[in-house]
């Protein structure tokens, strides 16, 4: 429940114009917080932005960017610095998802250039522009369960989002020095778009329904439930308030048991 608890804190989130991203936007948004939202898709964003003022931020700024061009990241945060002031947040969930095999069309470096050095390129820009403290700053990055376990065909996804850990373990051993705390959310299946497409590309491969595979992956989940956009939300809050103190470092499982350590 929104407890008002980020009140004109400034957070920036990435890829806030669908699915997570947009839910995590409007979750900090109901706490009152200053928003900087930015995705790839800039007409998407500031249709989420403006949920978020609806929703009760104190203040939305949207813009369309690239993650793989580091330029337009770090213009990005140089504008919504001047505008809202230093960073208390920033959530890196920018991302892109699917197959890709070996051959001509083989999509490897699109995805690594997107998840994990786009991704590498926001945290930078972010800790540049970031309060100076002497409280608890956060950077967030959306990892996957995907870096946890190996699936085939899927070899560019799951290397990016392993990558994804080793980058916030060693950035957080780089930031703690200045008590920022650098922490990744690794979601299983969630019910978005993106989800969605996926289960529709699998159904056509099987010659079934959507409904069909989405009860076949449920089989390997002990919860037997995609998870919420909202149920993500709720761990990202989490990672940012005074209750998480301490918690750095760490890539944090949410996806009904389906990947236990």
């Amino acid at each position: 429940m929104a407890q008002g608890r980020f009140q004109d804190h400034h957070i920036a989130i990435s890829g806030a114009g669908t699915g997570i991203g947009r839910a995590i936007a409007l979750r900090f948004a109901r706490e009152g917080a200053r928003l900087s939202l930015f995705a790839r898709d800039g007409a998407r964003v500031e249709r989420a932005a403006a949920e978020c003022r609806g929703a009760g931020a104190s203040s939305v700024l949207s813009r369309a960017v690239d993650i793989r061009r580091g330029e337009q990241v770090e213009q990005a945060f140089v504008h919504f610095a001047a505008a809202h002031g230093p960073l208390f947040a920033a959530v890196a969930n920018s991302g892109i998802a699917g197959p890709n095999t070996a051959g001509a069309h083989d999509r490897f470096e699109e995805l690594v250039q997107t998840n994990l050095l786009g991704t590498y390129a926001t945290l930078r820009a972010a800790q540049r522009h970031l309060a100076p403290g002497p409280g608890a700053r956060h950077l967030v990055v959306l990892s996957s369960i995907l870096a946890r376990i190996g699936v085939p065909q899927y070899t560019g996804y799951c290397a990016s989002k392993a990558g994804l850990l080793g980058l916030v373990r060693a950035l957080a051993a780089e930031l703690a020095p200045a008590n920022v705390q650098v922490n990744a959310v690794c979601p299983g299946w969630v019910a978005t778009d993106m989800a969605w497409q996926g289960l529709d590309a699998m159904a056509r491969d099987m010659q079934s329904t959507r409904e069909a595979v989405r009860d076949l992956m449920l089989q390997q989940v002990p919860l037997r439930r995609m998870a919420e956009p909202e149920d993500v939300t709720s761990l990202v809050a989490w990672l940012v308030s005074l209750d998480a103190r301490g918690v750095t470092g760490q890539g944090l499982d949410i996806n009904g048991g389906a990947f236990m350590h």
